[in-house]
């Protein structure tokens, strides 16, 4: 168990477990794009260490390219997405991975789309380490799935509480709110 501020967490998802599950994923990247060279686009903060050991694992010619969003306030999404670091290149005519830490309600990832989309790439694609189905409010379609997960708080492997956390190396679950 450990604590964070006023919470506490335990073990949800080990270093190993995660790990593997980056392996599996990146084997299906690799063979879908094997002839192709994509650009991988990581969702800030959050993402930093999937993104990290993901593209560890691609065989191919890439690009990395990040952009940082916010949608969280404490323990929940607020709806209101905010770009806080823009695309710095353009997209246009490439193929795009998106690497997110988590899709949670959609929202964020449905506006980063947007975003997306507007740049006419010629294919995008989501990867995400964590989905939780109960909590979409958008229709957001996920190619690359490490793991759906109940609607339930996590923090660890780039994800945080209040800015702690994000240096774990395992994935921890909330068990006590104050």
């Amino acid at each position: 168990m450990i604590k964070l501020k006023h919470l506490f967490f335990e073990p949800y998802l080990s270093e190993k477990i995660i790990l593997n599950r980056v392996k599996e994923l990146s084997i299906s990247i690799n063979r879908d794009y094997q002839a192709k060279k994509p650009i991988f686009l990581a969702v800030l903060n959050g993402s930093f260490m999937f993104m990290s050991d993901i593209c560890k694992e691609i065989s191919m010619d890439m690009s990395i390219s990040f952009i940082k969003i916010a949608s969280y306030s404490g323990l929940k999404s607020d709806g209101k997405v905010r770009e806080l670091i823009g695309l710095d290149e353009s997209l246009k005519d490439r193929d795009v991975i998106i690497v997110e830490d988590i899709v949670d309600t959609g929202v964020s990832m449905a506006h980063l789309l947007g975003i997306i989309n507007k740049e006419e790439p010629r294919s995008v694609e989501v990867v995400s380490l964590l989905l939780k189905p109960d909590a979409l409010k958008e229709p957001i379609k996920v190619k690359y799935i490490g793991f759906e997960i109940p609607d339930l708080f996590v923090v660890g492997y780039g994800l945080d509480y209040q800015g702690l956390g994000r240096n774990l190396k395992d994935i921890y679950q909330i068990v006590e709110k104050n």
